[in-house]
């Protein structure tokens, strides 16, 4: 038996503008339509994957499409797969060379979204990592913005904890874990926010349902330390090395509660939600509601940056069209 694996995030997308679409799976490039994956695939019955989210920019002016900071992706990646016991099938050059590929073969002219995922692969019943084979599938599609990112949003603090270093570890990007983001996600939707905050077992802050966050305190950039039960994410440490190239000065510590409501500034940072400003937490503005200065730099340069228009940047931008 097989399950047809359909991949549909193409958000602002009709589904008429788009040409056939190819899949990585199995060493080979398939329609998308055709990638299978029998029902009792390991990774399917158990979350036993780890993945990646990356954005691949297109600007119009050069003709040109980047994918932002790719090997830092594929790096952390295979560091992932070391705590679910995986051996990778690919290089990290190997596994570049495959996504400009495939990203060339679906030939966007658009922004996009390319998810790889290394995934236990061994048609087996029982949650063992040993004796289970790793395979690779990657999919790209079109993807615009998650939110207006001139807006900021509204979020409270989870019910729900991260899920700790000695569970299952937020630093590893793992596909079953990411039931705790569900959760989070969902609950603060239904209570009428946007998205929430996480705390740690410690009931300290950790990071959002799926991005990390950062604040803003006289004209101090803070964030939470990767100690902190979080994903060390690749746009965070963006923000990091740009903030203080702008010359912000930036603090990595523990963050209590309660600290949530007294600062200037907090945006949220990650693949999918890029730089978005936060405008109120537990129904208490911050700061007075509107995006900051210090928030709108960052998110300024950041939207130039991965469209490679910064010359000091471009090593992060790989060019997928010759």
């Amino acid at each position: 038996m097989v399950f047809t694996v359909r991949y549909n995030l193409n958000i602002g997308i009709r589904r008429s503008e788009i040409m056939t679409e190819y899949v990585f799976l199995d060493g080979k490039y398939i329609e998308s339509e055709k990638a299978m994956i029998p029902v009792r695939t390991h990774a399917f019955l158990y979350g036993t994957g780890v993945f990646e989210g990356i954005r691949a920019y297109y600007n119009e002016e050069d003709g040109q499409m980047y994918a932002f900071r790719m090997k830092e992706h594929y790096e952390r990646m295979l560091r992932s797969g070391k705590v679910m016991w995986m051996e990778s099938p690919y290089t990290i050059e190997e596994y570049c060379d495959i996504t400009k590929e495939l990203l060339r073969k679906n030939n966007y002219k658009q922004n996009a979204y390319i998810r790889p995922t290394l995934y236990k692969s061994a048609i087996k019943v029982g949650p063992a990592l040993y004796d289970n084979t790793d395979s690779f599938v990657l999919f790209t599609t079109p993807l615009n913005d998650y939110y207006d990112a001139n807006k900021g949003l509204k979020l409270c603090v989870s019910n729900w904890r991260r899920s700790s270093d000695n569970a299952i570890p937020p630093r590893a990007k793992i596909t079953g874990a990411y039931a705790n983001a569900s959760l989070i996600k969902t609950d603060a939707h239904f209570a009428g926010f946007d998205d929430a905050v996480v705390l740690n077992e410690q009931g300290k802050v950790s990071e959002g349902s799926a991005m990390n966050l950062c604040f803003v305190q006289d004209g101090k950039l803070i964030t939470t330390n990767t100690t902190n039960d979080i994903l060390e994410g690749i746009t965070r440490n963006t923000v990091l090395e740009i903030a203080k190239d702008l010359g912000i000065e930036t603090i990595e510590r523990i963050v209590d509660r309660t600290e949530l409501y007294l600062f200037d500034e907090v945006f949220c940072c990650g693949t999918g939600a890029q730089i978005m400003p936060i405008s109120s937490i537990d129904n208490r503005n911050i700061g007075n509601g509107e995006i900051g200065n210090v928030t709108k730099k960052i998110q300024n340069l950041y939207y130039d940056i991965v469209k490679g228009k910064v010359e000091k940047y471009k090593h992060w931008c790989t060019p997928i069209y010759d």
